[in-house]
């Protein structure tokens, strides 16, 4: 526990400072309150012991300038007699005690011991509520599969460091839960957690999102403005897409991690901030740094601990238990049922956009369902249970490469050429298909079917 006392009194800041350090407290002690006011922005500290008449700065002003950079520090004001009603007045701005001079030992003991225990209580109570926050963030990501419960172990082992985390895994994986649940279940779980994806942010952008600007920077910066570091300070910043970050900018973000400060855009000065970094990446970093499109030292500076979160394909042994989780969340009171048939369709397909896709179909199906046992008849037309790249059309006498398609390569192949037969008109096209527009376009977007003229 630190303690900070201010008192310009010498003779009596020593005898303190000693008694206190006497008891086995980590104390350092100021002249005035401008001084204390310096030291709070420099460090942090558990207790702040403060006399309320010094020079620069009395008392008063120091709590309520205290209570501005450190919220949760808390003030025992030592006073004479003739300053009782401004300590009294002070407790109610906030202020946790006062103690009128002269005192005895023991009671300054006693008020030290009170506030301690009551910042010990609220640190309880935050980690608790942390660990209960942890817990709704994961709580529909379950699993038995070995490579799910390894993740969560390391998730455990890791958690409550300040080590830097790189997560990697497919679109759709849950890599935000997994970093939420890392901050939460931390002793910065109080404190702002501040995701940034920075694949959606524009390129001439994201450097003001990142490390924020000044007034006049450039065009449009019309007021200062703190930057995604700075807005963490204390926390967790989460850099999602870590790996469609300009290579300009991966320089900047290397000295921010290293050095833990950052330059505000068009600023001269630099700015300390303490942060908790996460990154995630749904592409091979390594390879990109291979090719030139990634710094190796950055890389290295991420990829402290590293954590898969594995694909569904990888766990599919947690699909059952995925697919009762988000019946029981989506359908609320209704005691709905699965069958077999769809639970098996379900385990066989391929879930090209993991948790996320089987979460967002299992909602659709139950607000649709005609009754309260879903079938394989209440899966959506656009729904490819057997979309396998491996599955192959039998082998049979013609030998025409379309005998070889899978069903995925076939399906794309016969939404190509109907598109090229009426000139990429989607509402012809899906006309001719005997499928709704909408279903032909979520059909275009999962083939990467693109074209770059003006639809007719």
């Amino acid at each position: 526990m630190k303690i900070l006392l201010a008192d310009d009194d010498n003779s009596l800041r020593k005898v303190l400072l000693f008694k206190l350090r006497q008891k086995g407290f980590d104390v350092i002690g100021v002249e005035d309150g401008q001084k204390a006011l310096d030291e709070l922005k420099r460090a942090q500290y558990d207790l702040l012991l403060s006399d309320i008449r010094m020079p620069k700065l009395d008392g008063i002003e120091l709590l309520e300038q205290s209570r501005v950079i450190q919220p949760e520090l808390k003030t025992i004001l030592l006073t004479a007699h003739a300053s009782v009603p401004q300590a009294v007045a002070a407790v109610k701005l906030g202020a946790f005690d006062y103690i009128t001079k002269p005192f005895e030992d023991d009671v300054l003991f006693i008020a030290i011991e009170k506030a301690l225990r009551i910042n010990r209580l609220e640190d309880e109570n935050k980690q608790l509520k942390g660990k209960l926050k942890a817990q709704n963030y994961i709580s529909n990501f379950v699993g038995i599969s070995k490579p799910f419960k390894e993740m969560l172990k390391l998730v455990d082992k890791i958690a409550d460091t300040d080590t830097t985390v790189l997560i990697s895994g497919e679109s759709g994986t849950g890599k935000e839960v997994i970093a939420k649940s890392i901050h939460y279940k931390s002793h910065r779980s109080d404190k702002e957690f501040i995701a940034v994806n920075c694949a959606a942010i524009p390129k001439e952008l994201i450097e003001s999102e990142l490390f924020g600007h000044v007034k006049g920077a450039f065009t449009g910066a019309v007021r200062d403005k703190k930057g995604k570091f700075e807005l963490a300070d204390g926390g967790t910043l989460f850099l999602d897409e870590i790996g469609d970050l300009n290579i300009e900018l991966q320089a900047k973000l290397l000295r921010a991690i290293q050095e833990r400060i950052i330059e505000p855009v068009g600023s001269e000065h630099n700015k300390a901030i303490d942060i908790r970094l996460l990154a995630a990446t749904n592409v091979n970093l390594k390879k990109k740094v291979s090719e030139g499109k990634f710094r190796e030292d950055l890389y290295y500076r991420l990829n402290v601990i590293p954590i898969h979160v594995p694909s569904l394909t990888e766990r599919k042994d947690d699909v059952p238990i995925l697919v009762k989780e988000f019946v029981t969340k989506f359908g609320k009171e209704s005691e709905i049922t699965v069958s077999t048939k769809l639970l098996d369709s379900l385990m066989h397909y391929s879930w090209p956009g993991n948790v996320r896709e089987l979460e967002n179909l299992i909602e659709r199906m139950v607000i649709l369902r005609k009754s309260n046992e879903l079938t394989e008849k209440d899966l959506p037309d656009d729904f490819g249970v057997d979309d396998t790249p491996s599955s192959k059309v039998e082998e049979s006498n013609d030998k025409s490469p379309e005998s070889y398609l899978s069903f995925h390569d076939a399906e794309k192949k016969l939404v190509i050429d109907t598109l090229n037969r009426f000139a990429w008109n989607r509402t012809k096209t899906a006309k001719f298909l005997q499928i709704p527009r909408h279903v032909l376009i979520y059909r275009m977007k999962k083939y990467d079917i693109y074209y770059n003229k003006k639809e007719k």
